[in-house]
């Protein structure tokens, strides 16, 4: 099962940072990849066999990694609230 359009939206609307966000702040972008990276993680449990599929959640990560680094650049705060609110480890 994929992640639908209004899964993320809830979630960035969970996540925004102002009023007129529409999933462009850095948390907002961090929240929506990690929804997909939870969904496609399960998929890779039944079928370790799809490469293609493993490229993918390896970009998703390592684009997830730097917007998490960019934010604890700017303000240690929250990122620490943010990684709290999704259940990451640091």
């Amino acid at each position: 099962m994929s992640v639908t359009k209004e899964q993320i939206a809830e979630v960035v609307a969970n996540f925004k940072t102002t009023e007129k966000d529409n999933g462009g702040s850095a948390a907002a972008q961090v929240a929506g990849l990690t929804l997909r990276i939870r969904n496609l993680t399960e998929h890779m449990k039944a079928n370790h066999k799809d490469k293609h599929s493993k490229r993918g959640l390896l970009l998703m990560v390592n684009r997830r990694k730097k917007l998490l680094a960019y934010i604890k650049k700017n303000d240690v705060a929250e990122y620490e609230e943010l990684i709290k609110k999704l259940g990451l480890r640091k």
